[in-house]
C-alpha cells in the first residue's frame, strides 16, 4: 500500500508535478533586489573649485548680430535695407573677414516663397557662414 503512490498508474495529467514552481521565487528575488536598490545611499562626489567673481562694471562685448529677413513678396532685408541676392553675397562674404564672424539671424516670411528661401540658404552656404541661426520660429512650436 506505501508503493501505491510510487507504481501508480494513472495518466500523466493526474501525477503531482516533480519540479518546483519557480515563478514566485522570481518575484520575491525582484522585489527583494528593488528594495535592496532603493535603499542604498546614493554616493555624492564633490570637487571643490573656485570659480572667478564677476567684476563690477565688466560688461560682455556684444557680438554683431546681423538680421536676414526675407519679406512674403520675395524682397530680401539685411538689417533692415532692401538688398538683392548679389549685394547679399558681398555682405555675407564681407562679414567672413571679420575676426570673430558675426551671428546671423535668418527671418523668412511664412508667405515667402520656398524657392526664394531655398537660393538665400543656398549663397549662405557656399559663403561658408557658421553662426547662423533661424528667427521666430518659437511662434510654430505648438503646430
Amino acid at each position: 500500500m506505501a508503493s501505491s503512490f510510487a507504481q501508480s498508474n494513472a495518466a500523466p495529467s493526474e501525477r503531482p508535478m516533480g519540479e518546483m514552481n519557480t515563478t514566485p521565487l522570481i518575484d520575491v528575488m525582484l522585489v527583494l533586489l528593488i528594495m535592496f536598490i532603493i535603499t542604498i545611499p546614493i554616493q555624492t562626489h564633490k570637487i571643490g573649485v573656485e570659480l572667478p567673481h564677476p567684476v563690477p562694471g565688466a560688461v560682455e562685448p556684444d557680438p554683431v548680430k546681423n538680421r536676414l529677413n526675407i519679406e512674403a513678396d520675395g524682397r530680401i532685408r539685411w538689417n533692415g535695407n532692401v538688398i538683392d541676392r548679389l549685394t547679399l553675397r558681398q555682405y555675407l562674404a564681407a562679414s567672413l573677414r571679420l575676426p570673430i564672424e558675426p551671428e546671423l539671424r535668418f527671418q523668412p516670411d511664412p508667405q515667402a516663397r520656398y524657392v526664394v528661401v531655398n537660393e538665400v540658404l543656398a549663397d549662405i552656404r557656399r559663403a561658408g557662414i557658421k553662426n547662423m541661426g533661424f528667427v521666430g520660429n518659437e511662434r510654430y512650436a505648438a503646430f
